[in-house]
């Protein structure tokens, strides 16, 4: 018996139902994105990603961040040094606190992979 949409899983659904790039990718687009897949590979860095680019102004400080986990601020420091190394995030120090904000040439690389569609 077939299964009809409605019964598909969501792996299911976007495997038969949407190509994840229309064409094969370059070298270097490769060379380009590996890195940020494997940055956002952890769930902690994921969830890190997802709280900056979602909060007030696009842009969020350490001390913003430290208590959406139950990790010491230096493991949050250092999973954003590792998104800031891998170019998904850009910082800027001010004072004694650092301020993230998301790159957007590095979320459109991740769009694009992904079939979304960037500016």
């Amino acid at each position: 018996m077939s299964k009809s949409l409605l019964e598909l899983t969501p792996v299911e659904a976007v495997a038969c139902c949407s190509p994840v790039t229309r064409e094969p990718m370059s070298a270097d687009a490769a060379e380009r994105i590996a890195p940020l897949l494997k940055a956002i590979a952890d769930p902690v860095r994921l969830r890190l990603l997802s709280l900056v680019a979602s909060h007030a102004d696009g842009e969020a400080c350490v001390c913003d961040l430290n208590d959406a986990f139950d990790l010491s601020q230096p493991t949050v420091s250092h999973h954003l040094k590792l998104l800031h190394g891998a170019g998904l995030l850009d910082r800027e120090k001010r004072g004694v606190w650092v301020y993230y904000r998301v790159n957007p040439t590095a979320l459109a690389d991740l769009a694009a992979l992904l079939g979304g569609v960037t500016a």
